[in-house]
């Protein structure tokens, strides 16, 4: 088994097991047409290596032939990687929610392991750390309307041996019409504060999975699909990540979404950190889209045996708004299957709500 020198400034100067390789798109006759064309409802296996090795960096963009900003594009394509030979995939996401911001949309922004650049964000990375013993594959579908042209770059590294390492790269895309309370005759107060959630039963998943390893992060993107002109924020739901199968209150139990985001007071200011930002910040009085990501690059929640990662949908889940989200982790396999992706017409957002001029209320308080 290879131990494999690590990645910051103080291990530059050490040398390093391996061989350094990279798969791209570019035109093997010399010319320009530097891409691969994807036509519309079909799969192509962009990189396929087999023996030991280790994806380090990957660079991707895309365009439709037709339109150039084509709407929802990033919802549309699919991004699919399988490890040692595996007939389900490690790996499952609309490509733009993979590379960290939903809704169809790209941003610009930069962390320490995943970024849109410019052109307006339309340039995905990834850093996240891939390793394999014995075959990898990556895989796009497009389920756009139109042939796409994709161009890439999977930069890794070829070992004569296995890495000692036994865990393996996941991320999982999952959307879900959360189901709240029916307002019914209760005043805003009572909607957005009332009630004690004990269990966390409720609560929207962002990943359930079993075996040994560890959660690194996520993406989470929210559509306020409330329209009143009295306090709409959409938040105020506690994590809760239940580790080993325990018991609420589990052990990690926070305060409020906001506040897993390492963000607070209901925020609408765009920002982007190495380890957690906000992507989309809403419209007036906290309508519309948002966008946020936490990943646990220096802080991991390790596991033994499964980890169910939630968070409330509203306070005690009393709303019903538009969730998504992407999660990354690493673990042992066989991995836990999760459902099937949706079809392209159940990815896509929903038309937005238009946003009232002003905001009801100028703070956030807990109650």
């Amino acid at each position: 088994m290879i131990n494999t020198i690590g990645t910051s400034i103080r291990d530059l100067y050490k040398p390093r097991p391996g061989k350094r390789l990279r798969i791209s798109s570019y035109d093997t006759t010399g010319g320009n047409r530097d891409f691969v064309r994807i036509k519309s409802g079909e799969s192509t296996t962009i990189f396929h290596s087999s023996g030991a090795g280790c994806i380090t960096h990957i660079w991707m963009t895309m365009m439709e032939e037709a339109d150039e900003d084509a709407p929802f594009l990033p919802r549309k394509v699919l991004l699919r990687m399988f490890w040692d030979g595996e007939a389900h995939p490690s790996v499952e996401a609309p490509i733009g929610d993979f590379f960290g911001m939903g809704h169809g949309l790209t941003r610009n922004y930069s962390s320490a392991v995943l970024s849109m650049s410019p052109e307006d964000g339309k340039s995905f990375n990834s850093f996240f750390p891939m390793p394999f013993s014995d075959d990898a594959q990556i895989e796009i579908q497009n389920d756009s309307e139109r042939t796409i042209r994709l161009y890439y770059y999977i930069d890794y590294e070829r070992y004569s041996e296995p890495l000692d390492n036994p865990f393996y790269f996941h991320a999982m895309w999952k959307r879900e019409l959360t189901q709240g309370s029916n307002e019914g005759s209760l005043d805003n107060a009572l909607f957005s504060f009332s009630g004690k959630n004990t269990t966390g039963d409720k609560n929207y998943v962002i990943l359930d999975a079993e075996g040994r390893g560890h959660y690194v992060g996520c993406n989470m993107n929210i559509h306020n699909l409330r329209s009143t002109r009295e306090w709409n924020w959409y938040g105020e739901g506690d994590d809760m990540i239940f580790i080993d199968g325990e018991n609420w209150p589990p052990a990690l139990h926070g305060t409020g979404m906001e506040d897993y985001f390492n963000s607070a007071w209901c925020p609408t200011q765009e920002y982007h950190g190495l380890y957690h930002g906000i992507l989309m910040g809403g419209e007036s009085n906290w309508s519309g889209k948002v966008s946020y990501y936490r990943h646990h690059i220096q802080d991991p929640v390790m596991f033994d045996k499964s980890v169910r990662v939630t968070i409330e949908h509203g306070h005690n889940n009393q709303r019903s708004d538009d969730y998504s989200s992407t999660a990354y982790w690493y673990q042992t396999e066989p991995h836990k299957e999760w459902a099937p992706m949706p079809q392209v017409a159940d990815r896509l957002p929903l038309p937005d709500i238009l946003p009232f001029n002003e905001r009801s209320m100028d703070k956030c308080f807990d109650y």
